[in-house]
């Protein structure tokens, strides 16, 4: 009887510990997020809170993925035809500025393109997938993660309607 009390309490403590441990890595990814600072190609700095006001969609993505491809004219669309609406792409797995670019210019992309690393993932959070979707509501709170590909119809679902 003795060791079920005392496995029902480590059990009961380890579950605690474990929930605590997953809420502060959910805060930490969230509060550092609400700070990010980007620089594009181009050499200009994108922060979340010069967003303010808009929805801001960090886009990770990689010029060999497709349906990273499949989701491009959609992003562009949005990014050109909504003025509430930010879309930050982050490229990963590229072997250099020079290739991004050049598949940049092949697709049209109109929005700002940021060289992902180490230093943006921690920033903004992981890519387990490719492609992940990064979405900031208009006080620059994280509203939503999508793991796979987007949709204008999705986002525009997501955050109402067409302006």
């Amino acid at each position: 009887m003795k060791v079920d009390a005392v496995q029902g309490y480590f059990g009961a403590r380890f579950w605690r510990c474990l929930v605590m441990l997953v809420l502060a890595a959910w805060v930490a990814t969230a509060q550092a997020a609400e700070h990010f600072s980007l620089k594009d190609l181009e050499g200009k700095t994108h922060s979340l809170a010069s967003y303010k006001g808009k929805w801001v969609m960090v886009n990770y993505w990689a010029t060999w993925c497709p349906p990273c491809q499949e989701e491009i004219p959609d992003l562009i669309a949005l990014h050109e035809k909504r003025k509430d609406v930010v879309v930050l792409g982050v490229a990963l797995e590229y072997k250099d500025a020079k290739e991004v670019r050049a598949f940049v210019d092949d697709n049209l992309m109109s929005y700002p393109i940021i060289l992902g690393d180490d230093k943006v993932i921690q920033q903004i959070g992981p890519a387990d997938v490719l492609p992940t979707t990064y979405i900031y509501d208009p006080q620059g709170r994280l509203a939503k993660v999508r793991r796979g590909l987007v949709t204008r119809q999705f986002l525009e679902k997501l955050i109402g309607g067409q302006k």
